[in-house]
């Protein structure tokens, strides 16, 4: 049985995460740690991947007004946005045959967003032909990823309860930004964003399979350093 470790580490800075993300990545291409969970929460951040177009950005005077910095990364999809209320995951995994098919990792990515979204009631659902997690027409979920060396990076945002007003300056993952949404909109009481991380953490255990251990982000941060200081006390689920 393969044995991993997930890891709810609380606010982040974008960058901060984004070069834990590449020191974990070789951490595992080495065999120094085994396969791992992180899960975060960034504060106001867009991110441009591979795909992302000019009339998907948001005018500069926007993203400078708000104080947003605008991210080119090297996942795929194109521009989203992270911020507080919203659960992003980054799980760092070393695909073996007859898991290094990218369709299907991202495939197994939604099956676990939307087993999470029904430990809250809500029906969540893949569209063909698009990546990411719909509830009814409404997008509540988005996924990009990195696949080097046949480990992954990035990941997926779940909206739990960011400020949506984000969302509204850009064309998140090149669609009409009136079709995001978030568990907020969805429930008569969001609940708490750890609370959706620990269901998150144990679906994610579900789908992928294996023994996940639980890991504080000091204690990951022991195995490797994390960039920077904590941008919040440790939490746990």
């Amino acid at each position: 049985m393969n044995k991993g470790l997930r890891c709810w580490a609380g606010r982040l800075e974008y960058q901060q995460a984004w070069a834990w993300q590449q020191a974990l990545r070789e951490s595992r291409r080495q065999q120094a740690l085994p396969d791992l969970l992180l899960l975060v929460e960034h504060p106001p951040t867009y991110t441009c991947g591979r795909s992302t177009r000019p009339e998907h950005l948001p005018a500069a005077p926007v993203a400078a007004r708000a104080g947003i910095e605008v991210v080119p990364i090297e996942r795929g999809g194109s521009i989203t946005y992270h911020g507080p209320g919203q659960l992003v995951g980054y799980p760092i995994l070393a695909l073996h045959p007859p898991e290094q098919d990218l369709h299907r990792y991202v495939r197994r990515l939604e099956e676990v967003l939307i087993r999470a979204l029904a430990g809250f009631g809500l029906q969540g659902r893949a569209r063909p032909g698009l990546t990411g997690v719909w509830v009814g027409e409404q997008k509540v979920a988005a996924i990009g990823i990195h696949v080097r060396h046949w480990i992954t990076m990035h990941g997926f945002a779940l909206n739990v309860g960011p400020d949506l007003e984000y969302f509204r300056a850009i064309q998140p993952c090149g669609l009409d930004s009136r079709v995001i949404t978030s568990m907020a909109a969805l429930l008569p009481k969001p609940p708490a964003l750890a609370e959706v991380a620990g269901q998150a953490g144990r679906c994610f255990a579900e789908v992928f399979g294996g023994d996940w251990e639980e890991v504080s982000a000091a204690g990951l941060s022991a195995r490797v350093p994390l960039p920077g200081a904590f941008a919040s006390p440790e939490q746990s689920f």
